[in-house]
């Protein structure tokens, strides 16, 4: 189990955890939740004090604090070893970089955009 804290206006950004389900519990506030399906579905929703919303194994999740004031949630995930990896940071951020090719290729952007997003996530 792990304890959320969310700022207001805070982001858990879009991760996975690749060997285990994810179950949250927000406890207080207000978030904007989500999921991507396998098929680019996005199910998402705001959910409030007391709700519970479930983040399959290995599909790209996040949550955002949409209220007013922290938020507060408990996450408990079906295995001790869940492993969680960044989209952002597995993609701009790796060791050694991923080519800029590869990258603006993806995401249809041109090298310096490339390059930009790897110096601002490289930072953050």
């Amino acid at each position: 189990m792990a304890r959320i804290d969310y700022a207001e206006g805070g982001l858990n950004p879009p991760h996975v955890h690749p060997r285990g389900t994810e179950l949250l519990y927000l406890e207080k506030g207000s978030l904007y939740v989500g999921f991507v399906a396998t098929d680019n579905k996005l199910y998402a929703k705001r959910i409030k004090q007391g709700e519970l919303f479930v983040f399959p194994k290995g599909l790209v999740h996040f949550q955002l604090n949409v209220g007013e004031g922290p938020a507060v949630g408990f996450a408990a995930l079906t295995s001790q070893n869940p492993g969680t990896s960044q989209v952002a940071k597995a993609l701009f951020a790796s060791m050694p970089a991923i080519e800029t090719a590869v990258l603006s290729k993806a995401f249809q952007i041109g090298d310096g955009d490339v390059k930009h997003l790897m110096d601002v996530i490289a930072k953050s």
